[in-house]
């Protein structure tokens, strides 16, 4: 993407489904919160430290592809904010997936690594609301819950 599209260029995908667009987001999603790239870097760390630690536990092949996703993700921006200008945690992760317009005005624009967190996040809430552990069980409020 980097080498092959410069910064606002669009190219017009699948009709106009999709367009690739170069742009480069230090803030969190849909640009909220630029300048706090540091802290969105810290908590991206943090959140793979406790996935990792918590992947002892998994034993449910639904919650290790939720957080498989969340972890990949999370890491895939990481690596944008370690490595990309300005500098070390500091640097735009390089979102390019415009949805039904340019530039992201239908959408905002965004990367294969935010569409992980964001699956991830759904399945991880739907597991959650239907009582599945870690582990693969049920929880016995959701059994009881099931069974009436």
């Amino acid at each position: 993407m980097v080498a092959s599209i410069e910064p606002g260029e669009d190219i017009r995908l699948l009709g106009g489904a999709l367009y690739l667009t170069h742009l480069r987001n230090t803030g969190a999603a849909f640009s909220f919160a630029e300048g706090f790239t540091v802290v969105f870097s810290l908590v991206a760390l943090a959140v793979a430290v406790v996935i990792v630690r918590t992947a002892r536990r998994l034993f449910s092949t639904a919650w290790a592809v939720a957080l498989g996703l969340v972890l990949g993700g999370a890491l895939g921006n990481l690596v944008d904010r370690i490595f990309r200008d300005p500098g070390f945690l500091r640097g735009g992760v390089v979102d390019f997936l415009s949805v039904f317009g340019p530039d992201g005005r239908v959408w905002p624009v965004f990367n294969v690594a935010d569409s992980a967190i964001v699956c991830g996040g759904i399945l991880g809430a739907v597991l959650a609301l239907r009582g599945i552990e870690f582990d693969g069980s049920r929880s016995t409020d959701q059994a009881a819950t099931d069974a009436a």
